[in-house]
């Protein structure tokens, strides 16, 4: 009968290559200088406090809150694209993978600290923002709804962590620049889903239903993530209703399945 106190310990052992690769991740990403990003965010958000008075009178405040929370998420899209695949694919090219591959480390273990390690990075470029966001606005007198915009940030989280698990799946079988395109092309197929599903219902082409309704089986559907308007109209969320719980388990599992096939992949690729 196994001893619980060496399976706690295999398992702590676990949690210690997981943080260790998530760690080297995130070092390595913030060494590619991607944090910039978070300037660039501050730069978009000053210059349209300084313009929009001049061309929008009543709808300035909600124009800068959607702004900013439309650019918060782009920048974050554009890092998941391009780096997610591009970290599976630099050990690959510069051999390390046979290095990982061969010391005590899971494949399973490479693929969720790989993940891991991203979305920290991507965490905490939204929180920051996040924090770049108030006092820009306090100091242009737009009142901003903490709770509701605390919470659209927070669904920006997890939906960024269905991306990342995406773009690693992608990573795994394709090439980084093709990865990075297809990374793209879930997002936007993912954030008109449900555009495409009532399209497929009012085509009178019958073929087009049937692949209407398997992409927006298969692709995530990202509007239920989306909280953009309730955050910029200060609307109430109840964290306690069954749908925003609904949508965060849906989150959550779309998450683990994509990973979970990313490693399928990943443990039958030969290096």
């Amino acid at each position: 009968m196994p001893n619980p106190r060496s399976q706690a310990i295999v398992s702590s052992v676990s949690l210690s290559r997981l943080w260790t690769i998530a760690r080297n991740v995130f070092r390595e990403v913030v060494r590619d200088r991607i944090l910039y990003v978070i300037g660039f965010y501050a730069l978009v958000l000053v210059l349209a406090t300084r313009l929009l008075p001049e061309v929008s009178a009543g709808a300035y405040p909600k124009i800068v809150l959607d702004l900013s929370l439309g650019t918060m998420e782009l920048l974050s899209v554009l890092i998941v694209a391009f780096v997610g695949p591009a970290s599976i694919h630099k050990e690959i090219d510069k051999r390390t993978m046979l290095v990982l591959v061969s010391k005590p480390i899971s494949r399973g273990e490479l693929i969720v600290g790989k993940f891991l390690g991203l979305w920290g990075v991507l965490l905490v470029a939204i929180g920051v923002m996040t924090l770049v966001t108030f006092p820009v606005a306090l100091l242009n007198q737009i009142d901003i709804p903490v709770a509701s915009f605390s919470i659209a940030v927070g669904f920006l989280g997890l939906k960024l962590a269905v991306l990342t698990s995406i773009a690693i799946l992608l990573g795994v079988f394709t090439n980084s620049v093709l990865a990075a395109f297809l990374t793209l092309g879930f997002y936007l197929t993912g954030s008109f889903s449900q555009d495409l599903l009532r399209l497929g219902e009012l085509s009178e082409n019958a073929s087009l239903q049937p692949i209407a309704t398997a992409l927006y089986l298969i692709v995530p559907d990202l509007l239920r993530l989306d909280f953009k308007n309730e955050a910029i109209y200060g609307m109430t969320i109840m964290l306690d209703g069954i749908t925003v719980w609904f949508d965060v388990a849906y989150g959550i599992a779309y998450t683990v399945f994509f990973l979970a096939i990313a490693i399928a992949i990943f443990r039958r690729r030969q290096f």
